[in-house]
């Protein structure tokens, strides 16, 4: 027989572990971005800048806007080397391409330029693993749609 000490201690027990269940299930799985999977991005990006023959910056930042990884290919002029960063924060920020931004301005819609945060260039594209934005890359060098482009086969890489 359970003596009154052994059920309240069997009692407290249970409470604690029904507590961390709730605290569990309080919590989500997040996929993250690792420095290893930033260079296999900028490593795609730069193969599709190779290949076109394109001196850029790449820039790769984290879920929350932090830069991972920064890449200047030789000869490429370092005024893009904030610009790439800014791609990519905005893109990680909005969760969406900065084509958006450069499209939406080229069509009329003057008032995005004072969004705060957001650089209305091509050229940023969320990185997305599972249905979950993990980051984002920007590029800038050469025109922006040729940014977009390179941007592109590096977000690519890491998709699923």
């Amino acid at each position: 027989m359970f003596s009154a000490r052994k059920l309240m201690s069997l009692c407290v027990f249970a409470l604690f572990g029904l507590a961390s269940l709730n605290a569990f299930a309080q919590l989500a799985d997040k996929k993250v971005l690792t420095l290893d999977g930033a260079k296999k991005v900028a490593a795609a990006a730069e193969a599709e800048a190779k290949k076109n023959n394109w001196n850029v910056v790449i820039a790769i930042v984290d879920d929350g806007g932090h830069l991972i990884y920064l890449q200047r290919i030789d000869g490429t002029q370092t005024g893009s080397i904030e610009v790439a960063i800014q791609k990519a924060r905005t893109s990680q920020a909005f969760k969406r391409p900065t084509k958006v931004f450069e499209d939406a301005i080229a069509g009329g819609r003057n008032a995005l330029i004072a969004l705060h945060g957001a650089l209305p260039l091509e050229g940023g594209l969320p990185i997305v693993v599972g249905g979950q934005v993990v980051g984002a890359i920007g590029v800038s060098g050469v025109k922006s749609t040729e940014d977009g482009q390179v941007a592109k086969a590096g977000a690519d890489s890491l998709a699923n």
